[in-house]
C-alpha cells in the first residue's frame, strides 16, 4: 500500500436543490517523499482535495487511508489529533495571527500540543533560520513583505516535523522572483527533511518544481503529468 490512498473519493454539496460534485470518483496513490502539484480550474476541486486530504472536511463517500490510518472513519476530535501530529498546512493568504509576533507565530502549534514555552521557543527560532526569517523574530506580519510571511509561514507548518505538509497556492500573492526563491526553498527543505508535499497552484513557477502533476477538471482526474529536472514529459 502507498503512503497515501485515495480510493473513490466523493465529495457533493446541496445548494438549493441541486446537487453539486466537488469530487467525483478520485482515486490517486502518493508515496512517501513525493512532491506533487495539484492543477485544474477553479470550481475544479482542487482545494476541496486538499481539505479532505487535511481531515478539515469529510468525504461524502470514499476512502482516505493515510499510513494505514482511515481518514475518513474518524471523528472530528481523532482528526484534530491526527492533524495536529501528522500534518502541516501553508496558506496564500499566510494566515498569520497579526497580534502575534513571527516568533510566536511560528511556535503556536507546539503551543496548542501543551510544549513548554522555553522548549517551543527554541524550536522556533531553528526553524526560523532553516527559513531565512530570524532576523525578524519579533517583527509582526503588518512589518513584512508577503515573502516574509510566506516563510513565517512555510516555519510554521515545519516546526511540528509533520510527515505531509499540504500547501494550497503558497505563491498565489507573491511576485515571481520571490514566488521562486519560496518554491526552491520550500522544495529543498522537503528533501532534506524526506517531507511528502502536496501543492495546489495555478502557478506554472510552482508547478515547475514539482515531481508530478494531477490535473482535475469537475471533480475528476483527467491527466497526470511527469515532471523530470524541470521538463515535462506526458
Amino acid at each position: 500500500m502507498s503512503f497515501i490512498e485515495l480510493r473513490n473519493i466523493k465529495k457533493e454539496f446541496k445548494i438549493g436543490e441541486n446537487i453539486v460534485k466537488a469530487l467525483d470518483g478520485i482515486n490517486l496513490s502518493i508515496e512517501k517523499k513525493e512532491i506533487i502539484s495539484i492543477t485544474g480550474r477553479s470550481g475544479s476541486g482542487k482545494s476541496t482535495l486538499l481539505n479532505i486530504l487535511a481531515g478539515l472536511e469529510k468525504s461524502t463517500d470514499g476512502e482516505i487511508i493515510i499510513e494505514g490510518e482511515h481518514i475518513e472513519k474518524m471523528g472530528e476530535g481523532q482528526r484534530i489529533r491526527f492533524r495536529r501530529k501528522n500534518i502541516g498546512f501553508i496558506f496564500q493568504s499566510y494566515n498569520l495571527l497579526p497580534q502575534y509576533t513571527a516568533l510566536e507565530n511560528v511556535a503556536l502549534p507546539l503551543a496548542l500540543k501543551g510544549i513548554e514555552p522555553k522548549e517551543r521557543i527554541e524550536k522556533a527560532r531553528e526553524i526560523m533560520k532553516q527559513v531565512g526569517i530570524e532576523t525578524h523574530e519579533n517583527h509582526r506580519p503588518n512589518e513584512m513583505s508577503g515573502g516574509q510571511q510566506q516563510r513565517v509561514g512555510i516555519a510554521r507548518a515545519l516546526i511540528t516535523d509533520p510527515a505531509i505538509v499540504l500547501a494550497d497556492e503558497p505563491t498565489g500573492n507573491l511576485d515571481t522572483r520571490t514566488s521562486i526563491e519560496v518554491m526552491e526553498l520550500l522544495i529543498n527543505l522537503f528533501k532534506e527533511k524526506g517531507t511528502t508535499f502536496l501543492l495546489v497552484s495555478h502557478d506554472e513557477v510552482a508547478k515547475n518544481y514539482t515531481e508530478r502533476t494531477i490535473n482535475l477538471l469537475d471533480g475528476k482526474i483527467v491527466d497526470v503529468e511527469q515532471i523530470f529536472r524541470g521538463t515535462i514529459s506526458i
